[in-house]
Parts: structure tokens; sequence; C-alpha cells
């Protein structure tokens, strides 16, 4: 398994690329000025000692050299150790509400965004635990399967908005019936939780979660919104407000939280309500009934040990440096001294 210790450094690659795009512009630029000058053959005969190749040859080198110097300086490092990890926890997956109701702007900034804090928060907490993604909206789709890797977690999380889903709906029953399936055959304790504004149009999320719960599964239900409700906002392409929702008869659409809704799938799947309002998210209620949850041994195997491999890429580094030297113009200079096939006085 390979990781990079320093992957901010990463960057620096964009200006190698910015380096590379002047240097080309540069030679179009050189090429019309001499074609300006005169006869491309008449001024290499003017100039014998010129290349017009070496210069491109020497900046590749260069380039590649400064490639591999970001390279070690980012510093791959190789597992090293394989072992098995044994360590107590659960096995999680967050359902999360991605309609276009959860852009409502009741819960600052909105209820997606205040979600996605909230699943953050979470994620920082969890110790040993197992955590998977399912979002949904018409249909439900798996974001990120089961992993101790919260980082991974946390950057999936990020990428998720309203426009990740094809259709529009909420459909809470299929998202909760594909987190009660992808827990798979373990025998670890299992926990859902549901972050939604609970207006569910698609299906019966009463039955998956009275299913859930059959299987062992505990459903919990975060109410993401206000009772009052807000209207959905509406962006352009360029992501600039242009309205809200109507409906047919051109009224203003108000999204309101479905708590009797949210309450009922949380008593069907032996788990516990909590409404998220401007002051909380509803989360440390949850996370303390899930800590209450017994957490049994999961083993997982992964690298204890890296090593750093930085040192190839400098070596490396130094052998390109070498050779764009040895191709310089003073070296041609020099070697022009040795005629060996000169003719002898």
């Amino acid at each position: 398994m390979i990781k990079f210790a320093h992957t901010e450094y990463f960057i620096l690659l964009g200006v190698l690329l910015v380096f590379a795009i002047l240097f080309w512009l540069y030679r179009l630029w050189l090429k019309k000025a001499r074609t300006r000058f005169g006869d491309s053959k008449t001024i290499a005969k003017l100039m014998p000692e010129v290349s017009s190749s070496t210069p491109v040859l020497k900046f590749i080198i260069l380039l590649i050299a400064a490639t591999f110097l970001i390279v070690g300086i980012v510093d791959p490092q190789i597992g090293s150790k394989l072992e098995n990890i044994k360590r107590e926890g659960i096995d999680l997956y967050l359902v999360l509400d991605v309609s276009n109701s959860m852009l409502a702007e009741d819960i600052k900034p909105n209820r997606l965004e205040r979600s996605k804090l909230a699943i953050s928060t979470l994620v920082d907490k969890l110790q040993g635990d197992r955590v998977g993604i399912i979002i949904f909206a018409g249909n439900a789709y798996k974001q990120l399967p089961l992993t101790t890797d919260y980082s991974a977690a946390k950057l999936f999380l990020s990428a998720v908005d309203t426009k990740i889903v094809p259709t529009q709906g909420t459909a809470i029953g299929e998202a909760i019936e594909m987190a009660t399936l992808s827990f798979g055959e373990t025998e670890h304790n299992k926990a859902i939780i549901v972050i939604t504004d609970g207006e569910n149009h698609e299906d019966d999320p009463l039955e998956a979660a009275k299913m859930a719960n059959e299987l062992g599964i505990n459903v919990f239900t975060i109410g993401m919104g206000l009772p009052e409700g807000a209207p959905i906002p509406i962006y352009n392409q360029y992501g600039t407000q242009t309205g809200f929702k109507k409906d047919k008869q051109n009224n203003t659409v108000i999204t309101k939280l479905n708590e009797d809704m949210l309450r009922q799938i949380a008593a069907a799947g032996g788990g516990a309500y909590a409404r998220a309002n401007n002051a909380s998210s509803g989360l440390q209620r949850i996370f303390d009934d899930i800590n209450e949850i017994d957490k049994k041994e999961i083993e997982t195997r992964q690298f204890t040990d890296y090593e750093d491999r930085f040192q190839i890429f400098l070596g490396l580094t130094i052998i390109m440096l070498i050779i764009e030297l040895l191709i310089a113009d003073r070296k041609t200079r020099w070697a022009k001294k040795f005629d060996f096939f000169g003719k002898k006085e």
C-alpha cells in the first residue's frame, strides 16, 4: 500500500504545467521572430553551433527532474508491515437525504449543508467503528461502503449535493432497505442514522425500519428543518438563485419538517429521534444513544509501518540534472576541440 506524507505539495505540479505552457509560447514566438529575420536555412548556416532541438531537450529533462523533486517532497511511503488490528466498534450507515427540499434555508446555511456538517462532526467522534454513507432522493445510492478510513468518508461527504442523483423525490424506505442489506452477514452490532426532513413521497419507510429492527439493526432519525418550513430555492447552472419552487397554481412551495413521520420511523426501528435547529444539529443525543449499543471486537488487516521512498526520487532528480549538464552548450564547444576525423598536417 502506498500513501503520501505531504499531499499538499502536489499543487507544485500545477506550477510546472504553467512553466511548460510558457516555454511552449516562447518557442512559438522565437520561431516567428527567426522567420521575420530571414530564411531558416540561411540562419542555420550563419549559426552552425546553435541547435534548435537542444534547448527543448534540456527543458524536458529539467521538467522531469522537477517532477521527481516534487514527488520526493511529497514523500511516497510504502507499507512494510501488515498486521491484524483488533478494535471495538459497531457498523454504522449514515443515510442522507439529498432531495431538493434539503436546500431550504430554515436551518442555516441550508438543511443539506447542516446535515453534512453534522455527519462530519460525528465521523470525528468515531473510534473503531466502521461507517458507510448512503444518499437518497427518488432512489437510494451507496456512496461509500463500510470503512474505518474516516478521511475517505469525509472526502466522499464533501462531494455530496442535490445534483448527484438523477431522480428527485424522497425514498426513505428504499434507503433504509439498502443500508440493511449493505451490512452483509457480519455479527457486529449495527445502526442506521437517517438524516432527512421527513417528507416521504415514494414508499413505506415504517415497514423498512421495522424489518431492519427485526434483523437487530437500530434505526435512528435526525430531522433537518423547522416545523414552520421554508421555500425551496432554485439555482441556475452558475449557482445563482433565480427564485423559489412553485406548484402548478404558481404558489410558492413550502417544505416543512415531518416530525411525526421521523418519530414513527425511529420507533419502528428501535432507535430514537432528534430534531436539528439553528442552535443544534441534534447529533449529541443520537451519538449518546449509539454509544450505549454494545460494541463488538472488529478485526481488520492494515499496514502499521511505512517506509519512506523519497530518496529514490531525489536520486532520480540528481541523475536528470547531471544528464542536462552533459548536453549543455559548454560541453558541446569542448567536444568540438577534438576533431578525430579531421585532416592531419
